[in-house]
């Protein structure tokens, strides 16, 4: 291969020999990590702190950035002196590796361009929008390619130097699926595992990728690649059938002289801290407040999502402006708190998304408001896991009405915080959630009729029907918490058989 595809392809492999001749014996070298994590972005925030003394000694603060990923893996990380690679969260040079709460954490750098290309390009303006069935047009272009092609190559030699011989590697999500066949090539001792947190699509959505064999044979660097469900599990294998001829049987195939397996590990949250959180006196204290702020309706109606077009944010707005409209639902018996927390605001889709949600908002609260009491009160704001678990202890019913998504953390959220307290669930078909929350109420959130019918059904649910709904769904989320995703996909991935 001519050009700068050969020029890359050169210098790996100047790279695999390096790093080969580094771990060339069987034993575990001093300093590297048994147990590896590599995702985009590192489980801290930068904290600015702005005093004299931190701007006399240089130093950068660091927290820990909530998630059920950080919260599931952290036992693991400690215990085996763990590392953990990922991008910082700001464009420009990487901070120096350092130690946190017992695991050893190795930024990336980024710069402006690679954020722009290879992060918000190729990852959330290609990738995104196409396993996400297309519900907005992917957009394809060869710069972008190129920069996710190089940013996966820098993390695939973080972890090939960081980790120690015959180590696990776990790589987390869609930005960085070229990373398993990369490692694999410069470290073939490993034992490397991918997660894909969002869905895979069908063969002939992938089929438009134009980087789609690249793609397919960096999952296939992996011996377990797993999923949110079986179906998406399902295309994969029937996508290297289709694409590479290669054939499988069960969850396993054949690979290069390798068995790959792949299956559906659904993902979860911290149960027992959302439990936590919702009875915290304070907690309670804060959801009767948002409720009296609210003027004490009998109903309130919860959205919370990122401000994303799979999240169908639009389409209960249009279901909720319909009911009112028709005189199922009334203000101010019942009022709509959605929270939109921001997200890619420089990728276009996402502000015309903004437009449209802000528009649609006006139009209800224009025709239904009244002076203080608008039907819908919208929040383009971030909120602390105490306050989201305040608003989930308001509300009387929740909705998520996803087009398109992986699982949905934050319908199990909203079940955990309910406790013994009732509350409905309105829950997409197309959520992966909905696959274990059967008791929830589902629509097809493409069927505008059908979500209204579900929305006024959980919000007329007899109180005890509606505790006996949730009770079954908080059993099954207390035996499927996230620690138990995260034991469940490593014991799977320990027990394949030696490559």
């Amino acid at each position: 291969m001519g050009g700068a595809g050969g020029e890359r392809i050169s210098r790996l492999k100047g790279r695999v020999e390096i790093i080969r001749s580094d771990y060339g014996g069987e034993q575990t070298l001093a300093g590297k990590s048994p147990f590896v994590v590599v995702a985009n972005r590192l489980p801290v925030d930068e904290v600015t702190d702005d005093t004299p003394a931190a701007r006399m000694s240089g130093g950068r603060r660091w927290r820990p950035s909530p998630g059920g990923l950080v919260t599931a893996l952290h036992p693991v990380l400690v215990e085996h002196k763990g590392t953990w690679i990922g991008w910082s969260g700001t464009a420009g040079d990487a901070p120096e590796p350092f130690e946190m709460d017992g695991i050893t954490l190795v930024p990336m750098a980024l710069s402006d361009d690679e954020v722009e290309r290879y992060y918000e390009g190729q990852s959330n303006a290609t990738i995104w929008p196409l396993y996400h069935d297309a519900v907005e047009p992917p957009v394809f272009r060869r710069r972008w390619r190129d920069a996710y092609r190089e940013v996966n190559r820098r993390y695939a030699e973080a972890a090939a130097e960081v980790a120690a011989y015959r180590a696990t590697v776990w790589v987390q999500d869609y930005q960085l699926q070229l990373v398993p066949a990369m490692l694999r090539e410069l470290r073939p001792d490993l034992r490397i595992g991918f997660f894909l947190h969002i869905p895979f699509p069908p063969i002939e959505l992938f089929m438009q990728l134009p980087q789609r064999t690249e793609v397919l044979r960096g999952l296939l660097g992996a011996d377990l690649v797993g999923f949110q469900q079986r179906l998406a599990a399902q295309n994969f294998l029937r996508l290297a059938r289709h694409l590479l001829g290669t054939p499988y049987s069960g969850s396993t195939l054949e690979y290069e002289g390798r068995k790959v397996k792949a299956e559906a590990f659904p993902i979860s949250i911290d149960v027992a801290e959302m439990q936590r959180l919702a009875d915290n006196p304070l907690v309670r204290e804060r959801a009767a407040q948002i409720r009296a702020e609210l003027g004490d309706p009998k109903t309130v109606i919860l959205g919370v999502d990122r401000l994303d077009y799979t999240k169908g944010i639009e389409h209960r707005l249009k279901a909720f402006r319909e009911l009112l409209g028709e005189g199922r639902l009334s203000v101010p018996e019942a009022v709509m708190v959605q929270v939109a927390t921001p997200s890619r605001e420089r990728v276009e889709h996402y502000q015309a998304l903004r437009v449209k949600v802000e528009r649609e908002v006006g139009r209800i609260n224009g025709d239904f408001g009244r002076v203080g009491v608008p039907a819908v009160h919208y929040l383009h704001q971030s909120y602390s896991r105490s306050e989201l678990a305040a608003l989930y202890c308001a509300a009387d019913v929740m909705m998520v009405t996803p087009l398109r998504d992986g699982m949905n953390l934050v319908a199990k959220e909203y079940v955990a915080a309910r406790a013994e307290h009732g509350g409905a669930l309105v829950l997409s078909e197309f959520a992966g959630a909905a696959g274990e929350l059967r008791q929830a109420f589902l629509c097809n959130p493409h069927d505008l009729d059908g979500v209204k019918d579900a929305l006024i059904r959980a919000v007329n649910v007899d109180p005890a029907e509606a505790r006996r709904r949730m009770g079954i769904m908080q059993r099954h989320l207390r035996r499927h918490d996230v620690a138990a995703w995260a034991s469940d996909f490593l014991r799977s991935l320990g027990d394949l058989d030696d490559h």
